[in-house]
């Protein structure tokens, strides 16, 4: 192995000594370095065709009705019955038993890979990643559950949902006693395995991955892993996002929240908006709230690993938590509100399906300024899967996307827009779209406009 690769995870192994869900000491700034590139080395595309000026289009994101049926299918009953199941395990503890077949950590994730394998379809790829665990003088063998849909669209791009399976009591290393875990975490696990079920009944332009962790609760430790290993094997993760305690209760307001680190320059910002915004198309009485952060203060999840090694990251959780119920036997399965549990299922598919069903995502338009105040050339490749883009240029300090402008496949390529603020700095960014209004993530963000140098700063 190369020194610099020997440096690398030196600096990613970062061991942290608190509990994953758990209150913990302030955490040491994430260290991210540069992951390989994903795609080729963007070529400035040939601008010699016709160029479009404010162009008009009536390709635009739409409900798709093959979406709506999917999200028409997830199942309360699946869900309380997943949730049910994972807690009669009496402990998924990282140090508990793993050669019962009824109790303990083993047990449990030998139903979650057989729970993949029946819902699957025969589509879906199932395997454990093991691992070791060493924490605070205890250590034990470890396994994520990684079923993968393989994508059929020719494209490699990699979505990632997360959700860790194990729990704990009080005491971090206890593996003996009771631990029931039902909203933290098998409301997450649930999620995984009911999208899985559902997703599973077609193919999609882009491969899903259902990751099931272990050790999140001692530091995440299954999500450095499976995170490290993806940096180094230089796989192409446009989206990773971790579904921890998502279950609500009883009157839980309702909406979720959305937590991203640098929220309005990164790129885990991007795939927030995107989540918001394809969420509001297919939900739109089940709102996203976003946070600027990579957590709630002084807590931590999976998706922390893949922000720390450049992967697009967020965090999407129930509205409002009860401390009381944080690890204790009192977070219980007939405390969740599988009505609420059911709609961030749902909200999940929506947000998946258009990501793995659209087409691929663009790489970043050329951005020049043109001589008239408020007017910018935009050049990019065509990519023939698309039937149109959207082009967005967000006011730099804007959290949401704003209204975007849209061009057919064939006007696309080299597009003039005028009307803009000369003195606003945009983030620049496109999205293809296909027939049926399937968004594909956007872009990396170009930030143009008087103030560009220094929001583009790290």
């Amino acid at each position: 192995m190369s020194k610099s690769i020997n440096r690398l995870i030196s600096v990613l192994l970062i061991a942290l000594a608190a509990a994953g869900c758990s209150l913990m000491e302030p955490q040491p700034q994430l260290v991210i370095p540069t992951p390989p590139p994903a795609t080729p080395a963007l070529m400035i595309p040939d601008a010699s065709g016709e160029l479009i000026t404010d162009p008009v289009s009536d390709v635009v994101p739409t409900l798709d009705p093959a979406i709506e049926s999917l999200i028409l299918e997830v199942s309360q009953q699946q869900l309380m019955a997943y949730v049910r199941q994972l807690e009669s395990f009496g402990t998924r503890n990282a140090f508990s038993d793993t050669q019962s077949e009824t109790f303990g950590i083993g047990a449990a994730r030998r139903w979650i890979f057989n729970e993949f394998v029946r819902v699957g379809n025969g589509r879906l790829v199932v395997e454990f990643q093991d691992f070791p665990l060493s924490y605070s003088g205890y250590t034990a063998d470890q396994s994520n559950v990684v079923a993968t849909l393989p994508g059929k669209g020719g494209g490699n791009g990699i979505i990632v949902l997360m959700a860790h399976y194990d729990n704990r009591p009080g005491e971090v290393t206890d593996g003996a006693s009771r631990a029931t875990g039902a909203n933290d975490n098998a409301s997450g696990i649930a999620l995984l395995i009911e999208t899985a079920r559902i997703m599973s009944s077609r193919d999609w332009n882009q491969t899903i991955v259902f990751l099931a962790t272990s050790a999140e609760e001692q530091g995440a430790f299954g999500a450095r892993y499976f995170a490290e290993n993806a940096f180094l094997d230089g796989k192409n993760i446009i989206a990773s996002i971790n579904y921890d305690a998502v279950g609500g209760r009883a009157g839980v307001p309702q909406h979720v929240r959305l937590f991203a680190p640098e929220f309005l320059t990164s790129n885990n910002g991007a795939l927030g908006r995107y989540y918001e915004y394809v969420g509001g198309l297919y939900l739109p009485t089940f709102p996203v709230l976003i946070q600027d952060a990579l957590d709630r203060e002084g807590r931590w999840g999976d998706h922390r690993e893949f922000v720390a090694v450049g992967f697009p990251s967020i965090r999407v959780m129930e509205s409002v938590e009860d401390p009381d119920l944080l690890n204790s036997n009192r977070d219980t399965w007939d405390l969740i509100d599988y009505n609420y549990h059911q709609r961030i299922v749902q909200l999940n598919v929506a947000v998946t399906a258009n990501l793995a069903g659209g087409p691929h995502q663009p790489a970043p338009p050329v951005v020049a300024t043109m001589a008239e105040p408020g007017a910018y050339l935009l050049t990019w490749p065509v990519s023939e899967d698309a039937a149109g883009y959207a082009i967005s240029f967000r006011p730099a300090d804007s959290t949401y996307y704003p209204t975007f402008r849209f061009v057919r496949a064939h006007n696309a390529g080299n597009v003039a827009l005028t009307g803009l603020d000369p003195n606003v700095t945009y983030a620049v960014s496109i999205a293809a779209l296909n027939e049926r209004g399937l968004v594909s993530g956007f872009s990396t963000e170009q930030f143009v406009g008087p103030g560009a140098a220094a929001v583009a700063q790290p």
